[in-house]
């Protein structure tokens, strides 16, 4: 894409980063950029926010599976395809709290629980503030991702002491209605907006390898870093190979220089925004690791598994980590 001569690059994108909006053009400028002309202009800017050899670790964990109503046609836990992943009960929180534990004696700093609902039911959601509760007083960071929430239940969650809201846009406007139809992407700045009025930090990206254009990731980081508040941490999740749901026949793995560039462009529009390498990267190298943290990724999950996903295991991720020079919290 040679989009570099579509606009001032320093000038409009300069703009952009003292509070003006971001607008594709710009985005695109940034992107299009001479590959080093990026990554040291992104290295700059996560430099100035971070401390560029560190890594945050974070564990999650699936405490209700499968059965999901929507029709996310990326998810295995959708009910609406065969996927041969079977629907659970919401776990006990005595279970939860165990697994909490082994994740934090395992360098995990954040502890994330999912929930495959459209929206928890009260009932529910008083059990998961319990979990919320007990997690919290192990010291860890506290993540849930629920659904869409109305402002009474997001307000039991900030109450019961939760950090983190998970609700990702998944993709760019245009993109979304080839993906979901069941829930708007409205629906889900909605939940946003109730989550923050609430005082909780949001956790909020997306999926790429769906079949969507460059054009597409470009969108979704520009609908994300206009947000009124940029979300504090933002996941770029691969897409992993699910059988049985439409996104399948579309699907196309990103270019490995595609993502180093995505996750630069993001580290320079959301500057003080956590970047989440998520999902998808036991199908990635150590060299590509390596310079998706340069480009300003600065989170990754720790564990053998993300909800019905393998993940490299927390051993190749210290190692990777120590012949880099990148400190965390693993052991």
């Amino acid at each position: 894409m040679d989009v570099c001569a579509e606009v001032d690059q320093k000038e409009s994108c300069e703009l952009a980063q003292v509070g003006g909006k971001w607008q594709r053009v710009e985005a695109e400028a940034l992107y299009g950029q001479p590959f080093a002309e990026l990554m040291f202009r992104a290295q700059s800017v996560h430099r100035n926010n971070f401390d560029p050899n560190h890594v945050e670790t974070a564990s999650l964990l699936s405490v209700k599976t499968g059965g999901c109503p929507e029709d996310c046609g990326y998810c295995s836990q959708s009910a609406h395809y065969e996927t041969g992943v079977n629907a659970t009960r919401l776990m006990d929180c005595s279970d939860v709290v165990a697994k909490a534990q082994r994740a934090k004696e395992a360098g995990a700093t954040r502890f994330c629980m999912a929930a495959a609902w459209r929206s928890p039911k009260d009932r529910d959601l008083d059990r998961v503030c319990e979990m919320v509760s007990a997690v919290k007083e192990l010291g860890l960071e506290t993540c849930v991702t629920l659904g869409m929430l109305t402002p009474k239940q997001a307000t039991l969650l900030s109450e019961a002491g939760l950090d983190f809201y998970n609700h990702n846009v998944d993709t760019s406007p245009d993109f979304y209605g080839r993906i979901i139809t069941t829930r708007t992407l409205q629906d889900r700045i909605d939940t946003l907006e109730h989550v923050r009025e609430a005082g909780i930090k949001i956790c909020c990206g997306g999926i790429i390898g769906m079949g969507e254009r460059v054009e597409d990731r470009l969108d979704m980081l520009v609908l994300l870093a206009n947000l009124r508040t940029p979300p504090e941490s933002v996941p770029i999740n691969l897409w992993n190979e699910v059988k049985g749901v439409p996104v399948v026949d579309a699907a196309e793995a990103p270019d490995p220089i595609s993502l180093v560039r995505l996750v630069a462009t993001a580290r320079i529009m959301m500057p003080k925004s956590v970047i989440r390498l998520s999902a998808g990267r036991r199908s990635i190298s150590d060299e590509l690791h390596a310079l998706c943290f340069l480009a300003g990724a600065n989170s990754i999950f720790i564990g053998d598994v993300l909800l019905t996903t393998k993940n490299p295991t927390a051993d190749r991720d210290a190692r990777l980590l120590t012949k880099l020079g990148i400190t965390s919290a693993l052991a």
